[in-house]
């Protein structure tokens, strides 16, 4: 399956959208000054303990407290702890382990009132980023991510994937890690090391194991609260989890995330670097790729399916759950029995149901609402038809078979918060009465006109895709009706993400020079 990954850097904004087939199916959004990420590490110290949730809440610096349940503590937090502790009083003045004296693991039915007081200085690992009013889920069970392994702190064991079907592949890892591992540490070798040679993964141990020694040189700041490893920028946590041999091509527009992840790609896979190309055009990345025009097909209420000739899903959101209902719509066909027809329906269906997971990152408990089959054996057709297309996404997910009814639940993990893009634009006939388009168009005129005049380079009009239309019909358009007047020609940039009456107008650098928003 032939994948991209078109990185667009925008406003202090950065968005990665997954293309498979040339079809969207991930997109994830990051601000430059986002704090919490899945897998950053912080030291926090205990705000207060809940004992009726046998929890605790944690400061680590972010306006909600952390949540930190007994059962995310892990079996060596006293480990952890005596470690804080002689790293703070300069008594273990190493990163490595070897030397360190392991404690007890604690009991894993506990009460956190036994093991933690408030005031406490604890390292923890964020495994949930802040959602609507929650603050982080957090653990104290550390964990590193490399592209190979997972390296785990105050540990011995090493295990390997169970993806990985070949016992001798099994053996063959696991000798290996066992011999080059530092003393101290387990690990959990990934499916992506099968097959791999021993260079590779000497390499992202090494990595690992010096991302701890960062993780030990800002422990010894002691500053509380504070980050003490950031995980890696979204663009590289994506190519460490999902990079293969499907890749075709990696598109950015950015220089330096350019820089970095064709720097990524020649550590991991030194032939492949250069499909990693420099996107430079004033027509957006994200316009280029349909990306903004399969967003507001893919988002809303209504869904239509791709290739089923009129059937949709109603997507529906409550406090407790998610509900997806399929709807054949004028779907008929009369080759087909009535029993057929569901299942085809219902397969496409399906099909649909585990991109929309996958594109807006829904978590919780999802029922969906398939068209009635009384088969049983349909109903085992489709339950195995939605697995196989859920098991390319990466979140932890359970799906129960269906019931006679067409029922079928599933609880997909959720660990940040769930993407909404809005697929409805604001009237701008507010009031009963809208500016006629030559009113708006000659306003725009008079805004921009100083700027036509005085800027020596060429200029770029962004609008909605209506204007572009209205500015650049007929022979002679308003366009070049502009370019006679003004001796410049200016290009229009129709953008699929604007409003009716938005425009932003910029010069030959990308550098914007105006803008309007109704």
């Amino acid at each position: 399956m032939k994948k991209e990954l078109i990185v667009s850097h925008e406003d202090g904004r950065t968005k990665i959208a997954l293309l498979e087939e040339g079809r969207l199916f991930e997109l994830h959004e990051e601000e430059e000054k986002s704090q919490f990420v899945v897998g950053d590490l912080f030291l926090g110290k205990i705000k207060k303990l809940a004992p009726n949730l046998n929890s605790a809440f944690v400061n680590i610096g972010y306006e909600k407290d952390a949540f930190l349940h007994y059962q995310d503590l892990g079996p060596d937090y006293l480990s952890y702890k005596k470690y804080l502790k002689d790293v703070f009083s300069k008594r273990y003045l190493v990163p490595e382990l070897k030397n360190f004296e392991t404690q007890r693991e604690i009991n894993k039915n506990g009460k956190i009132q036994d093991v933690l007081a408030k005031d406490d200085v604890v390292l923890i690992q964020i495994t949930k980023e802040p959602i609507s009013t929650k603050g982080p889920r957090i653990s104290t069970q550390i964990s590193i991510t490399g592209r190979f392994m997972i390296l785990i702190p105050f540990d011995s064991k090493v295990s390997v994937s169970k993806k990985i079907t070949s016992s001798e592949e099994k053996e063959r890892l696991k000798t290996l890690i066992e011999s080059i591992k530092p003393e101290g540490f387990g690990v959990i070798i990934r499916t992506v090391a099968e097959g791999k040679k021993v260079a590779d993964l000497h390499n992202d141990m090494d990595a690992l194991v010096s991302k701890w020694g960062k993780v030990f040189k800002n422990l010894q700041s002691r500053k509380i609260p504070s980050k003490v490893l950031s995980e890696e920028d979204k663009a590289s946590a994506i190519l460490r989890d999902n990079f293969n041999q499907d890749f075709v091509s990696i598109i950015c527009d950015d220089e330096k995330m350019v820089e970095d992840m064709r720097a990524y790609i020649e550590l991991i896979a030194p032939e492949r670097k250069n499909i990693v190309q420099f996107y430079d055009s004033h027509l957006p990345l994200m316009e280029y790729y349909n990306v903004e025009k399969q967003l507001k097909q893919s988002f809303g209420k209504h869904v239509n399916i791709p290739s089923s000739k009129g059937a949709y899903l109603v997507i529906e959101h409550t406090e407790a759950l998610h509900v997806i209902d399929v709807n054949s719509g004028p779907n008929i066909s009369v080759s087909t029995s009535n029993k057929e027809h569901a299942l085809t329906v219902n397969k496409t269906a399906a099909t649909e149901i585990a991109r929309q997971l996958r594109l807006r990152d829904m978590g919780g408990i999802i029922v969906v609402d398939f068209i009635d089959m009384p088969s049983a054996e349909h109903r085992k057709i489709l339950y195995d038809h939605l697995k196989e297309e859920m098991s390319r996404d990466k979140a932890k997910h359970k799906i129960l078979p269906p019931s006679r009814f067409g029922l079928i639940q599933i609880t997909r993990q959720r660990v940040r918060p769930e993407i909404k893009i809005e697929t409805k634009e604001e009237n701008p006939n507010i009031d009963g009465e809208i500016l006629a388009p030559i009113v708006v168009v000659e306003r725009m005129e008079e805004a921009i006109r100083n700027i036509m005049t005085g800027e020596k380079g060429k200029l770029y009009l962004h609008v909605h895709p209506f204007v572009e239309a209205y500015l650049t019909k007929g022979f002679l358009s308003i366009q070049v009706k502009w370019f006679l007047r003004y001796k410049k020609w200016v290009t229009i940039i129709p953008r699929d993400s604007f409003k009716y009456l938005e425009y932003r107008l910029y010069n030959g650098t990308k550098k914007e020079l105006m803008s309007y928003s109704n």
